[in-house]
């Protein structure tokens, strides 16, 4: 993937939005329409710091639960952030990243373990 990935998320027909896409949505519709999480910014609802990771996963590895506001539809997402000097209330962006874990560590195929996605960033 590029720098230039897209956080897709799903509106559908009743207007309701799902992060991550799924193939059938709240009203029991198929998705009429991709939104790019990207193009927004968040607010942090909740934190968490891990110290103890599994292999290739950076330590310490702070999570948050953000929500989007999407023209007046709130959407909420969980990821990494950046920094891990992050508080409830904060604005976020979500930054792409290319590796969000070392594919060589662990036990698994590589292969099997490259994954990208994006990081939550806090907006100066």
């Amino acid at each position: 993937m590029s720098d230039e990935s897209s956080m897709d998320a799903a509106r559908y027909a009743d207007g309701s939005i799902t992060y991550p896409v799924h193939p059938v949505g709240p009203d029991g519709s198929e998705p009429v329409e991709m939104v790019d999480l990207s193009a927004f910014t968040a607010e942090v609802v909740t934190w968490t710091t891990s110290h103890a990771t599994p292999p290739g996963v950076r330590q310490p590895n702070t999570l948050a639960i953000v929500e989007f506001d999407v023209e007046g539809t709130p959407v909420r997402a969980i990821g990494q952030t950046t920094t891990d000097e992050v508080t409830t209330g904060d604005t976020v962006q979500p930054v792409y990243v290319e590796e969000l874990r070392d594919p060589a560590a662990g036990m698994k195929e590589p292969e099997s373990q490259d994954w990208d996605g994006f990081r939550f960033e806090p907006v100066e």
